[in-house]
């Protein structure tokens, strides 16, 4: 799967969205994608699972963590092309943590899987969690990283991957050109997503 073939399934769903956003990260942007879009199709959730696990496959990992709730279904399909198990990380009082029986072993082989990486903050929490548990973080995955990395790079010291590298511009809500013009900010993610 190239990168035309990763933004086609974006654009497919419509889950390349326009607008006015506060991202999980806290940042703004004019754009958003919104992967629960795409990764509702089970089809289009295992296409890019497998291509996830065929770029990852060459670090030999022995499990999949995933940050609930936006990697848990792209996590999954990347277990499941491995043929690894994967488990994922909930925030509990701010921070990541282990829950409902899920544990590493020291000295497994884990990658970390995302759907969308803007500022690699998740990543690093995930990484910091695995590390804590005595197993070994080897690489990192996303669907997209939205600082449009064009090669392997590192984050927290491990290999970052991403099938589409789409750099889209995000501002701090202080430099944010779209509250300078009164437009109305919508908070799409998951972190900010509260009960009725």
């Amino acid at each position: 799967m190239n990168e035309a073939d990763v933004k086609a399934h974006f654009e497919a769903t419509g889950a390349l969205l326009q607008g006015h956003f506060k991202l999980s990260s806290g940042l703004h942007s004019d754009r958003y994608l919104q992967c629960a879009k795409v990764l509702q199709w089970p089809e289009r959730a295992l296409a890019l699972g497998q291509a996830l696990g065929k770029l990852l496959a060459p670090f030999q990992p022995r499990a999949v963590i995933s940050p609930a709730m936006g990697g848990i279904i792209i996590g999954h399909e990347t277990g499941r092309a491995l043929g690894i198990r994967a488990l994922f990380a909930e925030r509990t009082d701010g921070a990541f943590s282990l829950r409902r029986g899920f544990a590493l072993e020291k000295g497994e082989r884990v990658v970390v899987i995302e759907d969308v990486v803007t500022t690699g903050k998740s990543t690093k929490e995930i990484l910091e969690l695995v590390t804590s548990s005595g197993a070994e973080p080897v690489a990192a995955g996303a669907i997209v990283d939205r600082r449009g990395e064009k090669k392997t790079h590192l984050v927290g010291g491990i290999p970052f991957l991403a099938l589409l590298p789409f750099e889209i511009p995000t501002w701090s809500p202080e430099d944010c050109p779209l509250c300078q013009a009164g437009r109305t900010i919508i908070a799409p993610g998951s972190r900010y997503t509260r009960p009725a």
